[in-house]
């Protein structure tokens, strides 16, 4: 059964997370253009998740902090739930609480799969790609990656004294000692 991508407040939480992140953090526009994205894919989560059992991760959620953890180079998801656990930025940026638990990284793992195998991650980030927004964003960045690549200066060869190439060994005009 597919989870809710509820966002209410809660009744005893003295903590907004909207007002603990900076109004000009880059993750602001970020999370802007996901949501249109994932808004987008409704239809596709919906069909991909049975109408009765018992609720998983939202897909939404899901697909959030696998964001988060390739933005921040979060090597494991033991490591990612760990950070979302104790990071509010994290928090905010994929929907949960101050109070919500976090999931189990191998429940994360099975639901990660559940969306690659469905092919949902692909759409999803083709469905981000295609948005107006991200596409004046990443035009801007080739063409900045161009111009560095043609300034760049032709790299010299280096050159290790005693070594001498048409051999591919060590010349023995050095002593023993000064090889590496």
């Amino acid at each position: 059964m597919r989870g809710t991508d509820e966002q209410p407040g809660h009744l005893f939480s003295y903590v907004d997370l909207e007002a603990r992140v900076r109004p000009d953090h880059p993750l602001r526009a970020i999370r802007l253009i996901v949501n249109d994205a994932l808004a987008a894919l409704a239809p596709d989560f919906s069909a991909l998740y049975s109408k009765i059992g018992r609720p998983s991760i939202a897909p939404e959620r899901l697909l959030r902090a696998m964001l988060l953890q390739a933005f921040y180079s979060v090597r494991s998801e033991r490591q990612l739930m760990e950070r979302l656990d104790t990071d509010l930025l994290f928090r905010w940026f994929v929907g949960l609480a101050i109070d919500d638990p976090v999931w189990d990284a191998t429940v994360f793992s099975k639901n990660r799969d559940r969306l690659l195998e469905g092919a949902i991650a692909a759409k999803f980030l083709a469905a981000v790609l295609a948005q107006p927004r991200v596409k004046k964003l990443m035009s801007r960045s080739i063409s900045r990656a161009k111009s560095v690549r043609t300034r760049r200066t032709p790299r010299l060869p280096i050159r290790t004294p005693g070594f001498t190439a048409r051999a591919r060994a060590w010349s023995p005009s050095l002593p023993f000692s000064a090889m590496p």
